[in-house]
Order: C-alpha cells, then sequence, then structure tokens
C-alpha cells in the first residue's frame, strides 16, 4: 500500500495532506494540515523553517509518493521566487528524507481531475467532502494539497521534469 503526500507549495503558506492506498475501497485521507511562515522573517530563515517541518511530516508519516503542485505565474512574477524556492526546498527535502523524486502537476490538471479545472477552493472543497464523506474541511491550503494528493494517488502526471 503506497502512502501519499500531497503537498500546495508556497513561502507563507504550504498545504498538505497524507492520503493511503486502500486496495478494492476509495483511498483513506489519513491527515491534513498547512505549515506557515511568519512573513517578518527573512526568507533563508523561512525556508529552514519550511525544511525543518517537511522533515518532520516525512519523518511522522513515512509517505512512499510524493505530488506537488507546479505553480503557475502570469502576471506575479514577483511571488514566482520565492514560490520556487519553497518548490526547491520541497524536492530537496522529499529527496534527502525519502528518496522521493515528487510528481509535478499543473493546478488545472489536478484540479480536472476532480471535475473542473477552474475550481475554486470552496469548489475543491466541497468535491473533496463528498469524495471522502467528510462533513467539514477548512477553506485554505491543505484543501488543494488532499486534491493534489488524490490526483497523483489515482496515477495522474504531468510529465514535468
Amino acid at each position: 500500500m503506497n502512502k501519499w503526500l500531497g503537498i500546495d507549495p508556497g513561502l507563507a503558506t504550504v498545504g498538505w495532506a497524507v492520503l493511503e492506498e486502500v486496495p478494492h475501497k476509495p483511498p483513506h485521507l489519513i491527515d491534513y494540515g498547512i505549515i506557515e511562515t511568519h512573513k517578518s522573517f527573512p526568507t533563508p530563515q523561512r525556508l529552514a523553517e519550511l525544511e525543518e517541518d517537511l522533515a518532520t511530516l516525512i519523518a511522522e508519516f513515512k509517505p512512499t509518493c510524493v505530488v506537488l503542485e507546479m505553480p503557475f505565474f502570469s502576471r506575479q512574477i514577483k511571488a514566482a521566487g520565492s514560490v520556487l524556492q519553497a518548490v526547491g526546498i520541497i524536492n530537496l527535502v522529499c529527496f534527502r528524507e525519502a528518496g522521493i523524486i515528487p510528481i509535478q502537476l499543473h493546478q488545472s490538471s489536478w484540479k480536472a481531475h476532480l471535475g473542473n479545472g477552474r475550481a475554486d477552493k470552496e469548489e475543491v472543497a466541497t468535491m473533496l467532502k463528498n469524495l471522502f464523506d467528510l462533513p467539514h474541511l477548512p477553506v485554505d491550503d491543505s484543501v488543494d494539497a488532499i486534491g493534489i494528493g488524490y490526483a497523483g494517488l489515482c496515477g495522474l502526471t504531468n510529465n514535468i521534469k
């Protein structure tokens, strides 16, 4: 049985979710949450905090697969640098701690896998509540991480290198 870690990357907030494949049954959502870094800290300190928190998650849940969203930037080029630095830290920690090279998905592809490639967070939360029979999901980056993890678990790949 594979255990999947889904990640919605960012510098201020990283969403994460752990899902487990269950033979002949729907996947099981084990846990989810967010990692937040303080905006007043310098970027290197925030990246170090992200590295430490992600290493702790990997040690606790021992994923066999990692899937993350590869950010797309059309106009907000200033935000791109910090998010891409976070993606670099995520790749580093996954490889160093677990020997895993994350699968990278485009936002529109994992959302389309749930039914709507242009869904907002609230729509994604509603789809996932129904899919996993959950009474409530917070509308934050952990919701996207659940969707990302689910799409990866279902076999979605974009072959981004």
